[in-house]
């Protein structure tokens, strides 16, 4: 069945997170502050891999055979996806199939079986291909999809780059540069951050200079949610999950996929980066005395920083945004405070991620009546997805009602 890959997975995310969850502060206020988390690193390599192993765990249900499939080998014949001509028979103006997709994929990998197999080309731009694998150890689910990015762009950027491990939590993450300039990010980390299952989720991120993208997925499960861990690792190693990454076919059928218009990105990428510096700046000055700042991070209008008062790592995490004015009605219905210049404020204690036994989430939310917005959450840990460090949040209420309600916030309004 079809999968929609959108072109841009992150971009206006937070915002949207904003607006969604302002109207919900008593009942999903993380949300709020998990946005920020996007924001900050994107969890951009979470978000792709889930669209397309979406094709593995929602496709899985009534597609294709079963293949035996050798090593480097040819397989296919038994697939249930569309036929085309062999993999290598791409051309930049002849779009890959979703039988040469499948194909590929399967001469890829190591010896194993091949079972449900669902794939899309690259005529309409959107072209990945997923299967469950089981090379005698336990059923996998693995995928590929590939797309353009702007080269040199925020998207290029972020997908050759490891994640803030603050924001994200991995195993390890490996990242080369290839002989041609390509760049390779290889991140063994997890599906759910918390932990509340421990489905791990492999990936290879390949970044050309030219735009082409080839991302790669592997989970120790047989789809990528709602599956029982089957193995106790993903099946391809570091070495098989790269030569699966960078095989010349993907970079064939990439070249076939619709070009995307080419828009000047630096200075956005700059504007972001400034501005994220600068509530980040911000944000360190109104912190309290005796917090040491331990590590910082975030872009655009979102900024964290860990602190310490000597008791336990802390992580203080802000999001800052104009034209908020349309959540109003919804943050002053959740038992706002309307202070006599028409704020809106509100204040909540509740509890951290989910799965997190202990963790403790405090926030601020405030909203000016041009619609500037200022939300300030504090946690007891140093990252929202570890095991506390501290029984509260190294900031008060108080403390974080100061700073959400600053006046230094308005050079950014």
């Amino acid at each position: 069945m079809p999968v929609q890959h959108p072109r841009d997975p992150f971009e206006g995310q937070l915002s949207h997170a904003l607006r969604q969850t302002g109207g919900t502060f008593d009942t999903d206020q993380h949300a709020l502050v998990a946005a920020g988390a996007v924001r900050g690193r994107r969890l951009l390599y979470r978000r792709r891999a889930a669209v397309v192993g979406g094709a593995a765990g929602v496709a899985l249900a009534g597609v294709g055979g079963v293949l035996l499939v050798p090593w480097g080998g040819q397989a296919g014949e038994q697939s249930s996806v569309g036929g085309g001509p062999s993999a290598t028979s791409g051309s930049p103006t002849v779009p890959f199939t979703g039988q040469e997709m499948i194909d590929t994929l399967t001469r890829l990998l190591p010896k194993g079986a091949i079972e449900h197999p669902a794939a899309h080309g690259t005529e309409t731009g959107q072209a990945y291909a997923s299967a469950v694998f089981d090379d005698g150890k336990g059923k996998a689910a693995v995928s590929v999809s590939l797309d353009r990015v702007e080269p040199g762009g925020e998207q290029a950027r972020q997908w050759g780059t490891c994640p803030d491990k603050t924001l994200v939590p991995y195993d390890g993450c490996e990242r080369s540069k290839l002989s041609d300039g390509s760049v390779l990010v290889i991140l063994k980390g997890y599906e759910y951050p918390d932990r509340r299952v421990d489905t791990k989720l492999w990936s290879a991120q390949l970044v050309t200079p030219t735009g082409q993208h080839v991302s790669v997925s592997e989970w120790n499960a047989a789809a990528e949610k709602d599956a029982p861990v089957s193995r106790p690792e993903p099946p391809l190693n570091t070495a098989q999950l790269k030569k699966v990454a960078v095989a010349a076919e993907w970079r064939r059928a990439v070249d076939t996929i619709p070009a995307v218009p080419r828009t000047p990105t630096a200075g956005v990428d700059e504007q972001g980066a400034l501005r994220g510096a600068r509530v980040r700046a911000v944000l360190t000055t109104l912190l309290p005395e005796g917090v040491t700042v331990v590590s910082k991070g975030g872009d655009g209008d979102y900024a964290y920083v860990v602190v310490d008062d000597g008791k336990g790592r802390s992580l203080v995490q802000i999001n800052v945004q104009k034209g908020m004015s349309d959540v109003a009605g919804e943050l002053s219905g959740a038992g706002a405070e309307t202070l006599d210049d028409g704020t809106l404020v509100a204040a909540r204690k509740g509890p951290g991620d989910k799965g997190v036994a202990g963790a403790v989430m405090w926030t601020v939310d405030s909203l000016r009546e041009d619609g500037f917005r200022v939300v300030v959450s504090a946690f007891n840990a140093g990252t929202q997805h570890e095991a506390p460090t501290r029984e509260t949040p190294a900031l008060t209420m108080k403390q974080l009602r100061g700073i959400a309600l600053s006046s230094d916030w308005l050079v950014l309004s």
